[in-house]
């Protein structure tokens, strides 16, 4: 839809085609409805690609975060609500994704861009005056083409990775798509009785060299884990097992280092149980010691073998985790056209130039907290745009 629109406001006659019945479907999804469309600052290190981070930057902040809110506002008609603490914009007035979906559809209207829903494209032919081929009824003249069909993530709203398949058939090479912000399955079942509970962690991923942590809020589920700082981690669990072998998955409860712990657990009254209890869920101390086999160990005369036991169950947890959600349940997906593959001033395809790809098809997507929306905002701009003066 902004493809749509900022090449008619261009002087592109437009016409947007959808597989549903009315686009803009996966926007009822975002922010279990609420539709968390921003996020209040952007950084492009934040965003994952196989390509060079040089393009992904250059694309990212062709059109700066700022801009992009006033376009949301004004002439869109979006009021934006930010929300300090997560870092997260939403509209205003409790709108939510049908809100925003109806803005939009509004917006298209006045600018005069036509839109055919229950239409499903097969094919593109470039070499063809009928370049847009259709399951039924005659092919779509057209000069220029965007491709802006999402990846694989959430099918139900008619991605289903076809944009990769036409990618593909153009020539181009593709980083095989992987899901991404997705949860973790696994786990013990005293994990799973803590399921609600919630706490800030720092996760760490992989050895070595290849070790990689970021800290953020982690949920205990009925299946696994989940919580912003596992669906931001996911994708590297995912392709790190891609071979078969288990990815290492450690984390420090609290995002505590040792030495905090340490002091809370020297020698001194009480148990050991009362010291975690400062900070550390009650919970999740019981089942932390319960593996240890020391729930009713007293700080006076915890053994240093024992004491050091702790400390690595706080600082250093191997979390069981068995895999990671798939495509159904991943709220992005990774891989896609390389970024080298399209022009990053049209996105432009560099093997056809009469074709476009923007958002989630490309190879590169953002953390949680609106990334992704800006994402398919700043480069369906740029290839409506494109495409309007090609």
């Amino acid at each position: 839809m902004a493809a749509a629109y900022f090449a008619a406001k261009s002087g592109a006659d437009v016409l947007l085609l959808d597989s549903r019945p009315v686009p803009g479907e996966k926007i009822l999804l975002s922010g279990g409805g609420r539709c968390n469309i921003l996020p209040l600052s952007a950084d492009p290190d934040a965003y994952v690609t196989d390509s060079s981070r040089h393009s992904l930057r250059k694309m990212l902040l062709s059109w700066p975060l700022e801009d992009v809110r006033s376009f949301l506002e004004r002439p869109i008609g979006i009021r934006l609500l930010d929300q300090k603490r997560t870092g997260k914009v939403f509209p205003a007035g409790g709108i939510g994704g049908a809100g925003v979906r109806d803005a939009f559809r509004e917006a298209l209207r006045r600018v005069g861009v036509k839109v055919r829903g229950n239409c499903r494209v097969v094919d593109i032919q470039p070499d063809e005056r009928r370049r847009v081929i259709v399951e039924s009824g005659p092919g779509v003249v057209a000069a220029h083409v965007v491709v802006a069909t999402g990846g694989l993530s959430y099918p139900q709203t008619g991605s289903a990775g076809f944009g990769f398949e036409i990618a593909e058939r153009l020539g181009h090479s593709l980083v095989a798509p992987y899901p991404a912000l997705t949860p973790f399955y696994g786990g013990t079942p005293a994990h799973h009785g803590l399921a609600g509970l919630s706490l800030r962690v720092r996760l760490s991923i992989g050895e070595g060299k290849d070790r990689t942590s970021s800290a953020g809020d982690f949920l205990f589920t009925h299946h696994g884990y989940s919580g912003p700082v596992v669906l931001n981690a996911a994708h590297a669990v995912g392709r790190g097992g891609a071979g078969g072998d288990r990815v290492s998955v450690r984390v420090s409860w609290l995002d505590r280092d040792e030495g905090e712990w340490r002091g809370i657990l020297a020698p001194g009254a009480g148990t050991v149980r009362s010291a975690l209890g400062e900070g550390l869920p009650g919970r999740l101390g019981d089942v932390l010691l319960g593996e240890l086999g020391l729930e009713d160990a007293a700080r006076s005369t915890l053994r240093r073998s024992d004491r050091d036991q702790v400390l690595g169950a706080l600082t250093n947890y191997a979390l069981p985790v068995e895999r990671v959600g798939g495509f159904a349940e991943a709220e992005v997906t990774g891989g896609g056209v390389p970024l080298a593959e399209v022009s990053p001033q049209t996105l432009a395809s560099r093997l056809v130039s009469s074709v476009h790809f923007c958002g989630e098809v490309l190879d590169a997507f953002g953390p949680i907290g609106g990334h992704n929306f800006l994402w398919a905002f700043v480069t369906g701009r740029l290839a409506g745009i494109g495409a309007a003066s090609g």
